[in-house]
């Protein structure tokens, strides 16, 4: 990999990923209206806290806890016990299909740019992709379950 492809490839995922977000969500809002939404709003594609740990999900969470990531979206946080966890949930799914939406979305620009561009391009694209779009959905995913947990709780 030359320096030069790992840095187009750099600058172009992270350009790429934030208009993946709005693309994402622009498409959610559509999808949101159809039955096929209720059926993909409980996505768990990796349930074993295990695995959620060491592919550093966590290190995921604190980065996003800590740094200007934060201010994204704040419809997000358990600020008082007078919150709707319902509410809650479902922004959260907002946060993860939209995430997913944009991983696909650029998911199909990295493998063309992968054939046309360079194979190292592509790949930079698709790991910058992975970090501004798997892991935010897959970090959704994981605080849905503890919401779950909570909501379970609240109604027993």
């Amino acid at each position: 990999m030359t320096t030069k492809y790992l840095i187009a490839g750099l600058i172009f995922g992270i350009s790429i990923s934030f208009i993946s977000w709005i693309v994402g969500m622009i498409i959610n809002a559509i999808l949101l209206k159809t039955e096929f939404y209720k059926k993909i709003s409980n996505l768990n594609f990796i349930t074993s806290e295990t695995i959620n740990k060491n592919i550093g999900i966590n290190y995921f969470k604190w980065i996003v806890k800590n740094t200007f990531f934060k201010f994204f979206n704040q419809k997000i946080k358990l600020e008082n016990q007078k919150i709707d966890l319902t509410e809650i949930r479902r922004e959260m799914t907002i946060a993860e299909i939209s995430h997913l939406i944009g991983f696909v979305f650029v998911t199909f620009f990295a493998s063309y740019k992968s054939i046309t561009e360079n194979y190292s391009f592509g790949q930079v694209i698709m790991i910058v992709n992975v970090l501004m779009n798997l892991y935010p959905s897959l970090l959704q995913q994981k605080n849905k379950r503890r919401i779950d947990k909570l909501i379970k709780i609240k109604s027993s």
